[in-house]
Formats: structure tokens, sequence, C-alpha cells
């Protein structure tokens, strides 16, 4: 697919190799994949186990494994071992996201991986940075459980899970920032530094916020359904045929915008709604009132005027609908992906744009060991070698 960024990519040239499945560990080789980088995701025979979940982790593999190659090898076996070593010799970042002491075991620790090659950068996305907690098994749910995160989202008294994989990907994501300054402080002394990422503390700095509430408030923060809003309007509303949207009101010039536009002049004049937080203290009868008044309109209508007056609102949107969104159209936001079924859809792409453009897929998500003979012979090995690695199941080829 061609790439469309006029200018180079920053990470041309850098080479990552990845040991990483489920989410967290491919977002990070992901982003920098779309930065550039030469990512070659080292999977078991057979396949990263990620490629066969089912339900919600049926998109997992095609989101998170774009702009990567994929080489096959066992490595329970020496020789695999061998094989992924020749690789990181030739490597700048590897990422990796096993339990703790997985990759030591295996003799690819960053210890031993820096003695090879002290300019490598190792990245290791865990469950908790090293701590009483670190050998606690970590799933994105536990953590938003234990991080506050489950308890602000859902009513008092019932806990609810954010409805995506925000630690897995944001703690991605700092794993890929740790990286990129990684390369920068790496320019500066030659040597290669070792990076760590974690789902809990990525969930601590989430909910820093409301920590900080605490802090300058003294009061304990209230999940987000029940919470005092910092603006008065500032909710869903059922409307016209049951249909919903999100209005938002959240400046006096925005009221007295919203009221004109609505004919609502009497709550305009009401000096009991005169500021903001005025109307945070009325809530309970002023929202009825707007909601009665409010819910003659389609959502349709509602959506047209409050986009005329520059007005914040959302239509209610499921994320199967965001396939036809008109602005992720008409901005390339979405790009043309092969599923591993062999269908097609579109993607997101990454949410930044560089010289106008958003990092364009460059390389579909790989079959099993797709550039395994490819990779294995440009880091020395002969065709026949390759030929009897596959042979005898230590490596795995697209044949």
């Amino acid at each position: 697919m061609t790439n469309h960024t006029a200018a180079p990519l920053p990470y041309e040239g850098v080479r990552v190799i990845e040991f990483t499945h489920m989410v967290m560990g491919p977002t990070c080789g992901m982003l920098l994949g779309d930065l550039g980088a030469e990512v070659i995701k080292i999977e078991p025979i057979g396949g990263d186990t990620t490629r066969k979940l089912l339900g919600s982790g049926a998109g997992f593999f095609p989101m998170f494994n774009r702009n990567k190659k994929s080489v096959s090898l066992d490595l329970k076996r020496p020789e695999g071992v061998e094989a992924a070593l020749r690789l990181i010799d030739s490597a700048d970042i590897v990422s990796e996201n096993f339990k703790p002491g997985v990759m030591e075991k295996l003799g690819l620790g960053y210890e031993a991986l820096k003695l090879r090659n002290p300019r490598l950068i190792y990245v290791s996305h865990k469950g908790f940075l090293p701590g009483p907690y670190e050998d606690r098994t970590a799933l994105d749910e536990v953590v938003q459980m234990m991080g506050g995160l489950a308890y602000m989202t859902g009513r008092p008294g019932d806990p609810l899970r954010a409805g995506t994989s925000v630690n897995d990907i944001m703690g991605g994501m700092f794993g890929a920032i740790g990286a990129m300054a990684a390369l920068a402080q790496r320019e500066k002394t030659g040597l290669g530094t070792q990076v760590q990422a974690s789902l809990f503390e990525n969930n601590v700095f989430l909910v820093g916020q409301h920590m900080m509430q605490f802090a300058a408030t003294g009061k304990v923060a209230a999940p987000m359904p029940s919470r005092i809003s910092a603006w008065a309007v500032y909710d869903v509303f059922t409307v016209k045929d049951d249909e919903q949207i999100f209005l938002a009101v959240v400046s006096d010039k925005q009221w007295a915008i919203f009221c004109q536009a609505f004919g609502l002049q009497d709550l305009l004049a009401d000096t009991r709604l005169a500021t903001n937080n005025d109307r945070v203290q009325a809530r309970d009868w002023m929202m009825p009132v707007l909601r009665n008044h409010l819910a003659r309109f389609s959502a349709a209508e509602l959506a047209a005027v409050f986009e005329r007056e520059g007005l914040p609102f959302a239509p209610i949107t499921r994320p199967d609908q965001l396939f036809e969104d008109p602005h992720l159209l008409a901005t390339g936001g979405l790009a043309p992906i092969e599923l591993p079924d062999g269908t097609h859809s579109r993607v997101p792409l990454a949410p930044f744009s560089l010289n106008g453009r958003q990092p364009a897929l460059r390389l579909q998500p790989p079959r099993v060991g797709q550039h395994t003979d490819e990779i294995l012979r440009a880091a020395g090995y002969s065709d026949s070698e390759i030929g009897s690695l596959i042979d005898r199941a230590i490596a795995q080829g697209d044949r």
C-alpha cells in the first residue's frame, strides 16, 4: 500500500523485534511501525493465539498488528532461540509482554541481551512496575477494578469496566513513548536502556485527576453517573421517537446562545440561573424543564441547531456505525485492511497527523510466518538452513 506521507517517516531505519501478544505489547509495536520502524513480530509455531480469539477479542489481531512482519519460531528449542538472537543482534528495540521471568528463562532477558548489544533498547510491558504486586497476574479489567477506574465508570455499588481496553492500549502507547525517549537518549550516550510500562500504573495515571480532586476538595470523587458535574447542562437527552443525543452548555455565553436558539428567554432572564455555578445548583428543577422542552425535537433537529450555533453535541453512536462516519470517510482516517479470514474492512489509523496526513497502513497484518524466509535469509541463514528449520518445525514459513 502506498505511503502518502510526503516526508520520510521518523523511525525509518529502526528495527524492532517484538515478542508480544494480545493488546498491550502489540500496540507499542504498531505505533512504532506506523511511524516507519521495521517491526518483526516473533510468533510461536502455529501463530500468536491472539489470532484465534472470539467475541470481544476477535478484533485484537487485525487492529494492533498492521505495519509488521511475521517470523514464526519455536523458542522452546535452542535453534529457535539462536535464530531470535541473530535478529536481536541487528535490532534497535526489543519489545515483550510476557510474565516476569519468561524472557529470562529463554535467555532473552535484558541483562543477557545488553551484553550482546549495548545499544539495545528493551521495552517490557507488564501488569505492574517492580514492587509488591509485580508477580500478580494482571489484566486490563483487574487493574480497572483495583485502580479506581471501574468504580468511577459504574453507578454507585456497581463497578463497571470501561468499554475498551484502555489500559492495554495506553500502556502500549507509554511503552512506545519510552522507546522513543530511549532512542533520543541513545543519540547522546551511545547506549540503550530498559523501558518498563505497566497496566496498573497506567490506570493510576488515568484516575490521577480524581485523586487530585480529593486532595483539593477533601471529598471522595463520586462515580461518573452520580457525579456533580462542573457544568450545568452536560448530559444525554432522550428526545422525539426515543432517540438519544448528548448535549452540553458549558459557559455563560453558551447558555445565552442556547436559550435564544430554543425560545427559552424566561430561563435566560431567571436570576437563579445567572451563572454556570448557579445552574449546577439548580439542576434538580432546571433539568426536567429542559428535558421536557427538548423532547419535542428530533435528535437530527437538535444536532443541526447545536452545530449551527457552535454548541457541543454528540450523537450516541455504536462502534460499527463509525465505518460510515462522514468525517472519517472524508479525512481518510479509516484504511483498507485484510482480516485473518481473507475478508476486507477498514481500520482506524493512528490519531495524529504528520505533514497533514495520518501515518499510513503500509503493511497488512501478516500471515503466520509470512516473512520467516525473507528475514532469516537477511540474517545470514542459507536457503537449506531455513528449509531444515522449517522441516523440523523450529521455524514456520508462509508456504
